[in-house]
C-alpha cells in the first residue's frame, strides 16, 4: 500500500515549500512532555492557514473547468473564506461568499474586524444568510444566480472539505513523515476536527506513513456521535480516490468545543494565552485554542495511548483574535 496515486491529481503550486515542524521547548518543559508543532499557520497567503493545501487542488480543478468565480460559504469569521478569497485574488478570479453569524452576536469587532476586515480588503462579494443549514443546496442555488448573470462559478465546499481538497492533508502527512524521519517518533498527532478535510487527509496519510502514531481529532463544533460519520465519509471517499482501504480507528475527543462552535471557551483561551506567553505563537479562539486545550488535558488525564512526543498541527486562524477582542 502506498500513496503513489496522489500525484495524478492536478494542483497549483501555492504553498511553495513544506511548512516548518518545530520543537516547543518551553511548552514541553511546562507540560513535562515533548511537544512539537506543525506550522500550517504560516502558509504564504493572506496570513496563513490550513485551507491553502486544500485550495491547491480545488483551485486547480476550478481553472480546469474554466471558472471565473470561486463561490464558498462560512461564518463571518471564517478562516476558510479568507483563504479562498486570497487564492481567488492571486488567480484573478472573483470571490463570492455566503456568510452566517453562528453565535448571533452584535459585537462590532466580530461583525467587521479580523477575517471579515480582510474580506473587504480583497473585494469579496458577500451575502448574509440566516443560517448555513444546508450549505451544498445553498451554494448550488447561489451558483445558479451567478450563472444567470453570465458567470462561471466553481463551488468550493465549506472548509474546502471534500475528497479532492482533503488530498492536501495527505500531502501534509507526507511532509510530517519526512521531517520526523530519524528525528522523532510521535506517540500522537493532535488536530482540530471541524469540516473534517484536514482530519480525514491526515488519517489516510498517517495510517500509511506513521501507523504507530495515534491521530486525535479534537472536535470544534459537534459531539463525537455527530462528527464521527462526517470524518468517516470523507476518509472513505478520499481513500477510494487513492485506491486504499483504511483500517485504523478514528479517535475523536469532544469535551472541548463547548459552549458551541465559534464561541471561545475558558480552557481554550487559557491555551491561547499559554502558547503566546511561552512560545510567542498565536492560536485562535475557535479551532486551535480548543484543540490545544484538548492536548493539554489529554496529557494530564493520560488519554494518549502511549508515552512519547506529541505533534500539534497548527491550522491557523489567528486573525480571529482581533474579532473576538475584548471578549477573549
Amino acid at each position: 500500500m502506498s500513496l503513489h496515486l496522489l500525484h495524478q491529481f492536478p494542483r497549483l503550486e501555492l504553498l511553495g515549500a513544506p511548512t516548518p515542524l518545530e520543537h516547543l521547548p518551553r511548552l514541553s518543559d511546562y507540560l513535562g512532555r515533548d511537544i512539537f508543532i506543525k506550522r500550517d499557520d504560516v502558509t504564504p497567503v493572506a496570513l496563513g492557514g490550513n485551507k491553502l493545501r486544500k485550495l491547491e487542488f480545488l483551485a486547480a480543478d476550478a481553472l480546469r473547468q474554466g471558472a471565473d468565480v470561486l463561490l464558498t460559504a462560512g461564518a463571518i469569521q471564517s478562516n476558510h473564506v479568507r483563504q479562498t478569497a486570497a487564492v481567488a485574488a492571486r488567480l484573478g478570479l472573483k470571490c463570492v461568499a455566503l456568510l452566517e453569524n453562528p453565535i448571533g452576536t452584535t459585537a462590532e469587532n466580530y461583525l467587521s474586524n479580523g477575517n471579515r476586515l480582510l474580506l473587504d480588503l480583497m473585494d469579496v462579494e458577500t451575502e448574509m444568510v440566516a443560517a448555513l443549514d444546508n450549505p451544498p443546496q445553498q451554494l448550488s442555488d447561489y451558483a445558479e444566480r451567478l450563472e444567470a448573470q453570465g458567470y462561471r462559478p466553481y463551488i468550493v465546499p465549506v472548509g474546502g472539505s471534500n475528497a479532492l481538497g482533503a488530498l492536501g492533508y495527505v500531502e501534509c502527512a507526507q511532509e510530517i513523515a519526512h521531517q520526523s524521519e530519524g528525528v522523532v517518533d510521535f506517540a500522537a498527532v493532535v488536530v482540530a476536527s471541524g469540516s473534517a478535510g484536514t482530519h480525514a487527509g491526515l488519517a489516510v496519510g498517517l495510517e500509511q506513513l506513521l501507523p504507530e502514531s495515534e491521530l486525535v481529532g479534537v472536535t470544534v463544533s459537534r459531539s463525537v456521535a455527530a462528527q464521527l460519520p462526517v470524518v468517516e465519509r470523507l476518509r472513505s471517499a478520499l481513500a477510494e480516490q487513492l485506491e486504499l482501504k483504511p483500517q485504523a480507528a478514528i479517535t475523536l475527543w469532544d469535551e472541548y468545543y463547548a459552549p458551541r462552535y465559534g464561541e471561545p471557551s475558558e480552557e481554550g483561551m487559557e491555551a491561547v494565552r499559554l502558547l503566546a506567553r511561552l512560545e510567542g505563537i498565536m492560536l485562535d479562539p475557535v479551532y486551535t485554542g480548543k484543540a490545544m486545550a484538548g492536548l493539554i488535558d489529554g496529557i494530564s488525564q493520560k488519554r494518549f495511548r502511549r508515552e512519547g512526543p506529541l505533534l500539534f498541527v497548527h491550522t491557523g486562524g489567528a486573525p480571529a483574535l482581533f474579532a473576538y477582542h475584548p471578549s477573549v
